[in-house]
């Protein structure tokens, strides 16, 4: 059985942290989605994402990271930097042209200064339509970031639309 997977969060100098703890995920996509918002509204413009202790990561969660990226480009500045990623995650993000939006930190790269201290985001689960909403969007930030995916995920975006009964 894997153990669960949790977000940890915290601030320094104007840098928002996150750190990944287990597998990213749809199960904890709405929670970062959300979290990332607000944390742009309050004016914060650099985010930095450590995945040292996540070992993969879905489509959701990586069309989540590229709604951040994109939000940051909406707003004309800002950055978000992928640190302590492994091979495979690397890959992952390289083969969706996310890469494009989000900057990945070579391992050698001095990282900012982490915050004194990180907290759990809520991990209460999103109902199932809210859910599925996060991973409607997720996948579209993924064709938006890069028009290549559009064939990739044309039929998980068709299929999430009619279960929303976005389609008439």
């Amino acid at each position: 059985m894997t153990a669960p997977s949790s977000i940890l969060v915290g601030t320094a100098n104007r840098t928002v942290w996150v750190r990944v703890e287990g597998k990213g995920s749809f199960l904890n996509s709405t929670g970062l989605k959300e979290f990332s918002k607000e944390m742009m509204n309050r004016g914060f413009r650099e985010f930095v994402i450590d995945l040292r202790n996540c070992p993969v990561m879905d489509s959701t969660f990586m069309g989540t990271l590229a709604s951040v990226g994109l939000g940051l480009r909406n707003f004309g500045q800002g950055e978000l930097r992928l640190i302590n990623l492994n091979e495979r995650n690397r890959d992952l993000l390289m083969n969706l042209g996310l890469n494009q939006l989000l900057t990945i930190v070579h391992p050698a790269a001095p990282a900012p200064a982490e915050p004194a201290k990180h907290e759990a985001l809520d991990d209460a689960r999103a109902d199932k339509m809210t859910e599925k909403q996060t991973m409607l969007e997720a996948h579209e930030a993924c064709v938006e970031a890069d028009g290549a995916n559009a064939a990739k995920f044309k039929d998980v975006i068709d299929f999430l639309k009619q279960d929303l009964h976005l389609v008439r």
